[in-house]
């Protein structure tokens, strides 16, 4: 499990380590250079004679950068260095340019304009950039110099005809310390950020300019508690799911009951079934109104009966239809997943104990009153709101999907694939949870506890790193490809569901 701590958690996990001598600054550069010879051999290239841009500003960032350009520079790398702010670390600056680094001044001392045209030079003569330009706990917007550094940098990029690999020290320049992105970013190909992970590095849109993240570690006496963010991998998966045990029969592997589709929609009841079945419960009872959900999924039951968890809403048209089938799902007091059509009801009683609401960005501004973009410019934020206020988990898909638990609980899983968004993928992921959750229920009725909602949320967090990894492997990958072009090729949902037995099948043990 990757943590995201916000600054404060962060400086206050350095000061023991920083009064007692420990040379953060000189590890933090010794794994950036380490960084920039795996990207310049990833190129195809010799370290000796390449060139390398280091961006450098007025902080501990920047430091970091001028350590790491003098271990490049004995390496016979040319790092080109670019100051880019009136005052920079003094002792650095002295190491890169005693181990040869060529020091190019684009702010002046006093602080005056920056000289563009002399950095837009040196940074059309690298393949690699370091970013050492900006750090954590930046309040607002990038302002001048550095925005228009950052700018003029952005575009050159564009343009360039081989576009150079960014390496942002611990966070790309302009993000904050959440997860909004509120002026000008330099957005990085790889981001070595230090001690810990920064929670804009994990909470989109910030996390996704941040490319592949390497966390290196520096000892610090961080405590996940005080993190703002979690993000699942593949052995936090491994701990939560219910392997099957000899003992188990159909019903303690648990049983869902599936309330969706109708006739203008009825593919959605299929797809929910399919989500459901492929994660592995030992029942999938169809109840609603799409006749030829049986047919193509035999193993669907559609008599009543006991269920450790409900979802209802996909594909259900019409608001007296949702109603009613939304009193159906609830009835049992099992959790419930809520999704699509389904949502307007939720908004409108109280929610069970247990509730997961899974709306796209669209959905949930709708619920909370504001527009699609003013979602989707915090995703988290606006997730944690509506849990708080309605008391259910939000689980808030797009691309990367941020899980929100009443008491404020947060995460964010990323790292699939951009053919994801492809209709019907959503109500495959509303099947996978569901599933999943009465399979996790199933198991705790088993051992006479109740989940509580944080459980609950981390249950959504797994169906979603799940349904993620699962659409890579439709599309023929095993990893994600961060900000680059989408590999792979066109994705149908049903496909999702296909890949999901295999994705489980190869969750470590």
């Amino acid at each position: 499990m990757i943590h995201g701590w916000g600054t404060d958690a962060i400086r206050r996990a350095e000061e023991p380590l920083l009064a007692a001598g420990v040379p953060l600054m000189r590890h933090a550069a010794r794994a950036v250079a380490t960084t920039v010879v795996r990207e310049i051999r990833a190129r195809g290239q010799r370290v000796p004679g390449s060139v390398v841009l280091v961006l450098v500003g007025g902080g501990n960032n920047g430091g970091d950068a001028l350590w790491a350009a003098a271990d490049l520079a004995r390496r016979g790398v040319r790092a080109l260095v670019a100051l880019c702010a009136a005052t920079v670390h003094a002792e650095g600056l002295a190491a890169a340019s005693a181990a040869g680094a060529r020091v190019v001044r684009i702010v002046p001392g006093d602080g005056g304009g920056a000289d563009l045209a002399s950095l837009v030079t040196l940074a059309r003569a690298a393949g690699v950039w370091i970013d050492g330009l900006a750090g954590i706990g930046l309040r607002g917007a990038l302002r001048d110099p550095l925005a228009r550094v950052v700018a003029t940098l952005e575009a050159e990029r564009a343009e360039a005809p081989d576009e150079p690999v960014v390496i942002a020290v611990d966070v790309p320049s302009g993000l904050g310390d959440t997860g909004g992105v509120p002026g000008p970013v330099l957005r990085a190909d790889v981001t070595v950020t230090m001690g810990g992970a920064k929670s804009p590095l994990l909470l989109p849109p910030a996390c996704l300019l941040a490319g592949e993240l390497e966390v290196v570690d520096l000892g610090l006496p961080l405590s996940p508690a005080e993190a703002r963010v979690a993000r699942l991998g593949a052995a936090d998966v491994a701990d939560l799911y219910p392997f099957p045990r000899r003992e188990d029969h159909k019903y303690s592997r648990g049983v869902v009951g599936v309330w969706a589709g109708s006739a203008p929609y009825p593919g959605a009841a299929h797809l929910a079934c399919a989500g459901a079945l492929a994660v592995g419960p030992g029942m999938v009872r169809y109840l609603g109104t799409v006749a030829s959900v049986r047919e193509r999924h035999p193993e669907v039951v559609g008599a009543p009966g006991r269920i450790q968890a409900a979802l209802v809403g996909p594909g259900i048209a019409g608001a007296t239809a949702a109603r009613a089938a939304f009193g159906e799902a609830r009835e049992p007091e099992v959790p419930l997943v809520v999704d699509a059509g389904a949502l307007g009801v939720l908004a409108a009683q109280d929610p069970p104990r247990l509730c997961v609401a899974t709306p796209h960005a669209g959905e949930l501004a709708g619920l909370l009153g504001t527009s699609r973009a003013e979602v989707e410019s915090d995703p988290a934020a606006a997730a944690t709101a509506w849990a708080t206020e309605r008391g259910v988990v939000v689980l808030l898909k797009g691309p990367v999907t941020v899980v929100a638990a009443p008491d404020g609980a947060l995460f964010s899983q990323g790292g699939s694939t951009p053919w994801l968004a492809t209709a019907g993928s959503g109500d495959v992921l509303a099947g996978v949870l569901a599933g999943l959750l009465a399979m996790v229920e199933a198991r705790a009725e088993e051992e006479a506890r109740e989940l509580d909602p944080r459980e609950v949320a981390r249950t959504a967090a797994a169906a979603a790193w799940l349904h993620s990894r699962a659409a890579l492997r439709a599309v023929g990958l095993r990893a994600p490809e961060p900000g680059g072009p989408g590999a792979g090729g066109p994705l149908q949902a049903h496909r999702i569901a296909d890949r999901v037995p295999t994705v489980i099948a190869g969750l470590p043990r």
